[in-house]
């Protein structure tokens, strides 16, 4: 199947469906890291959820995952990488927060760099290329690089959202991404009231 470019010459339908593939990725890892911007040291980290959950260490994890999928899979791996890296399998959530003497700029800065490793080898490769994901079961372990690409989609976009609710919790900072919230605008809608409906219909449902 083809689809039209804007001069009328026809392209690989695979083509444009790698490209599409490839922004949904980019939106969530940006909306990822917006969920960081303007604060300090403490709320970046502070686990917020019985297991720990912050803001640095999904960002750590992301850039985690980016890098095995795309680059240990395909055997591109990615240079110069942390000394936590290898640790990974070894060393339960090491990927999934901050020591102190890391910086929020360090780690913001390393998953930037994993997303142009990634984004090579995208751009290198054919959706149907294939690659070995050692750590699955040995039945699924051959996957292609379009399906790897949904893969992470899925895994980046649910981190996304585990910001969205850490982000929140924080200082009441909502929204999709910066260019678009996705919720009503603060000063037409009464968010408190809102809440308050919700509540009561939860009791009202549990018979309270």
């Amino acid at each position: 199947m083809h689809t039209s470019h804007p001069d009328g010459t026809l392209a690989p339908m695979t083509d444009d469906l790698k490209h599409h593939l490839q922004r949904y990725l980019q939106t969530a890892r940006e909306a990822l890291l917006w969920k960081l911007d303007g604060l300090g040291e403490y709320d970046l980290r502070r686990p917020l959820t019985p297991t720990g959950t912050n803001l640095l260490g999904l960002v750590k994890h992301c850039a985690a995952t980016d890098v095995e999928y795309f680059g240990l899979c395909f055997d591109r791996p990615f240079p110069d990488p942390p000394a936590w890296f290898p640790l990974i399998e070894t060393v339960p959530n090491i990927e999934m927060w901050a020591t102190a003497d890391e910086t929020a700029d360090s780690i913001t800065g390393l998953y930037k760099r994993v997303w142009d490793h990634s984004n090579a080898t995208i751009d290198a490769l054919d959706l149907d290329s294939e690659g070995t994901v050692p750590w699955w079961p040995e039945e699924r372990r051959t996957v292609t690089l379009g399906q790897i690409l949904v893969h992470m989609i899925a895994e980046t976009n649910r981190h996304a959202g585990h910001a969205d609710i850490v982000r929140e919790t924080i200082d009441g900072a909502a929204g999709l991404n910066e260019r678009n919230s996705n919720l009503p605008p603060a000063d037409q809608f009464d968010w408190p009231a809102y809440r308050d409906q919700v509540e009561q219909a939860a009791r009202t449902a549990a018979g309270e």
